[in-house]
């Protein structure tokens, strides 16, 4: 294994960031091993309590071998936003580098790797009367629709929504009539710069295999491996708590979509069909799928990263040596 730097030559921060279902839990593990890190998870669903198995949780065991931050912090009732992830992020550097470790952010949420990055613009505050006239557009004509027309006036953030996710569709396209300015325009450097807290010096790893269908084999794997560990189950115990509805954004996150409605259709009892299993299991894959799309389209914007090709690597151990050797290069 390549001699990592000493402790003094560590940088600032470590980014580990990549499509989900690339090994990037795995990869934090095993430099877990090699350096003094604390883990902060750059992860939007990972944020959730009592949503453990659909957002593949770290185990006990696995939050044992290294300290964890920013998991289980809010409730699925509670929004959780990018501007907040920056304001912990920044906390939890600043702190963990006091105690004389790594501070090492993991996860596929890429704007929040951005935001820490670059900074956000301030965006205007929430304008109900335009947000009921995009709804009542919606209803008309689908929210494909106003994808398509988010497309035309902002087509980078476009190119990073599907086009059924209406929440952030919405939120685009109010941006864009309040301000007359795209949004993917307001997430630009703005603080960033003057930041002392080290995140721009931050080196970013991307993991990105070379073979797409690589990553589609392991998404699948994933999936049944959710099913098959109780994941209808703790949707519907969500379900059953009375306080969720599915326009949340915790139960907007993929997968937990696809077996609300899942359940939506099954009998009293909460039962699938094999039909309807098959059904959830098919739409669930296909939905991780685009999001892995989506987030290469934000990784191949950030030109800071040092890629490493997951598949061609295919274990940890050797990921975080190729990791702590470019890291020990002259030139890093």
């Amino acid at each position: 294994m390549a001699t990592p730097r000493t402790d003094a030559a560590l940088p600032p921060a470590l980014g580990i960031a990549g499509p989900t279902a690339s090994g990037k839990s795995a990869l934090a593990l095993a430099l877990a091993e090699r350096l003094p890190v604390e883990i902060i998870s750059v992860d939007s669903a990972l944020v959730y309590r009592g949503m453990d198995i659909g957002t593949a949780k770290p185990t006990p065991a696995e939050l044992a071998a290294a300290p964890h931050h920013l998991i289980d912090i809010r409730e699925p009732t509670e929004a959780y936003s990018a501007a907040e992830f920056v304001r912990d992020a920044e906390r939890l550097m600043a702190e963990i580098r006091a105690r004389g470790r790594l501070p090492l952010l993991v996860g596929g949420t890429m704007l929040y790797f951005k935001a820490l990055a670059d900074g956000l613009d301030d965006l205007p505050p929430a304008d109900a009367a335009v947000r009921a006239a995009i709804e009542a557009r919606a209803a008309e004509q689908g929210w494909p629709a106003l994808h398509a027309e988010l497309a035309a006036v902002d087509p980078v953030t476009a190119a990073r929504l599907a086009p059924a996710d209406s929440q952030r569709i919405q939120r685009a396209l109010e941006v864009w009539q309040i301000t007359g300015r795209p949004l993917s325009a307001l997430h630009t450097t703005k603080t960033g710069a003057d930041r002392a807290d080290g995140s721009r010096a931050m080196p970013l790893f991307s993991l990105e295999p070379a073979d797409r269908a690589w990553l589609h084999a392991r998404i699948a794997q994933r999936f049944d491996a959710m099913l098959d560990a109780g994941f209808l189950a703790e949707v519907q115990r969500l379900r059953a708590r009375g306080d969720l509805q599915p326009d949340l954004p915790s139960m907007r996150c993929v997968g937990y979509r696809q077996a609300w409605e899942a359940l939506d259709d099954a009998a009293p009892s909460g039962a699938l069909t094999a039909a309807q299993l098959a059904l959830l299991r098919e739409r669930g894959i296909a939905a991780t799928r685009q999001l892995a799309k989506r987030q290469i389209t934000w990784l191949r914007s950030m030109p800071q990263r040092q890629v490493l090709a997951v598949d061609a690597l295919s274990t940890p151990e050797r990921m975080a040596e190729q990791l702590l050797a470019t890291l020990a290069a002259p030139d890093a």
